[in-house]
């Protein structure tokens, strides 16, 4: 008599074997996502999900510990006593509750985190003299400036998070900038004294998310030697009319590798996500100084701004580097690539994809003179742009693609694929190609097919 047990038997075998070949169907169906050079992204980058901050310790609310709200008392101190008392007793979260809280440079340590609760604003002082001067790094170089109003160093694991505001209360800075300018145009960003939003260095995992940025004396956010950071959601802004404030950019990227730039909003009176690491003319041979690689910014809206990827000014070495799915609303430039003729410097393997808005340049390269100061060096070596991907963008231009060649470096395998754009420039687009290997393929500028 056979049982009901080797009836279903053959059954359940089939059904395993059928799921099994499924699931082998799904892995083998699954697209892997690859950076410019062909290595493959790794998990880390799909990881967007947000810090929870339950999960970071203890909170300490600074009003619970004499930091008082409702007064344009600078309370720098009292805050790094919290800061400090978090430290010592493990770790914990800063939190600024709802209000406004005045404060010049503070630091914090391994464990420490920083949220600003809805309502909450730490604000900037917007006396210099607030800001602790120590050795930094600012503008490609390693020296004694000003510190940011939030500072964190070598520190594994640092959040900053929340639905409030850091407001680094810049206007005062902005006017006596332009103020310096009338008096002498050779005025550098260092002359003019200003101290930055967030300068995060030799750190690793890190997440920045949700919360506003803005009104930045000077740069918005600067990471230098970091690795694994995430900025997720965030509101960046600073004036672009009236008072307008000067190098505000929204997120300068120093010697990192492995960045995630995903979901931000940036509209400032600069570049947007900009690629740093050293300048001048032995640049390349300096230890403090380095490369970026491993950039992904992605579904991400500008407003005003004047580039929304920029490598340079100053740069030495740049791979890896993705923009996608973003759309800009008045930028300047797209991808701006700044080749300092006092710096020896290489970019490579970038791909910009899936990109629409409006622009004045889709793709600007030129020489980068400001501030020049070249030295003699008889081993110059040739800077060089290439491997450069542009693919299915529907932009306004005023200029699709401004392109300057130079005998100081060379430009290289440049490919334009599934393009549809507009272009009003005085010359035919494409009229001059000063690139090696550059390839078109169903690219439409102003209606017509361009070959």
């Amino acid at each position: 008599m056979i049982t009901i047990n080797k009836l279903l038997k053959p059954c359940l075998l089939l059904v395993m074997v059928v799921l099994t070949n499924n699931a082998d169907a799904k892995k083998k169906t699954v697209v892997k996502d690859y950076w410019p050079n062909g290595e493959p992204i790794a998990e880390w980058f799909s990881d967007t999900a947000k810090v929870d901050v339950a999960t970071l310790g203890k909170r300490y609310l600074l009003t619970d510990y004499g930091v008082r709200q409702g007064t344009n008392e600078v309370q720098t101190r009292a805050i790094q006593a919290v800061i400090d008392r978090a430290a010592k007793q493990g770790g914990g979260v800063v939190v600024v509750p709802k209000g406004t809280f005045y404060s010049g440079s503070l630091f914090f340590r391994q464990g420490t985190h920083l949220m600003v609760e809805e309502g909450g604003v730490l604000k900037g002082s917007d006396r210099i003299r607030d800001f602790e001067i120590r050795e930094t790094r600012i503008e490609g170089q390693t020296c004694k400036y000003f510190t940011a109003l939030v500072n964190a160093d070598s520190i594994n694991g640092f959040t900053i998070c929340g639905k409030g505001t850091i407001d680094g209360n810049g206007t005062s800075y902005w006017e006596e900038f332009w103020i310096r300018r009338q008096w002498n145009r050779q005025c550098t960003n260092k002359d003019a004294q200003r101290p930055r939003l967030t300068y995060i260095t030799n750190s690793e995992n890190v997440t920045i998310q949700d919360v506003r940025l803005i009104n930045s004396p000077y740069w918005t956010n600067h990471i230098y030697r970091c690795h694994h950071v995430r900025y997720l959601d965030l509101y960046i802004y600073s004036s672009t009319v009236d008072i307008k404030g000067p190098s505000t950019d929204a997120i300068d990227i120093d010697v990192c590798h492995d960045v995630l730039v995903r979901g931000c909003y940036m509209n400032v009176n600069d570049d947007a996500v900009v690629l740093k690491g050293g300048k001048g003319t032995f640049a390349d041979q300096a230890p403090e100084n380095g490369p970026c690689y491993n950039i992904l910014v992605e579904n991400c809206h500008y407003g005003t701004t004047h580039g929304c990827m920029t490598l340079g000014s100053e740069s030495v070495t740049d791979w890896n580097v993705i923009m996608r799915n973003c759309r800009a609303d008045n930028t300047n430039n797209v991808l701006w690539l700044k080749m300092r003729p006092d710096t020896p410097q290489r970019y490579q393997h970038v791909r910009i994809e899936n990109f629409t808005g409006k622009c004045r340049n889709f793709l600007l390269v030129r020489p980068w003179t400001q501030f020049y100061e070249k030295q003699e060096r008889q081993d110059m070596p040739l800077s060089e742009c290439s491997n450069m991907t542009f693919r299915n963008i529907r932009m306004t231009c005023n200029v699709f693609f401004n392109v300057t060649g130079s005998d100081k470096y060379a430009l290289r395998n440049f490919d334009f694929e599934d393009i549809d754009c507009s272009d009003y420039g005085k010359e035919k687009p494409f009229s001059k190609r000063p690139v090696e290997g550059l390839t078109l393929k169903n690219v439409k500028i102003n209606g017509e097919m361009i070959e």
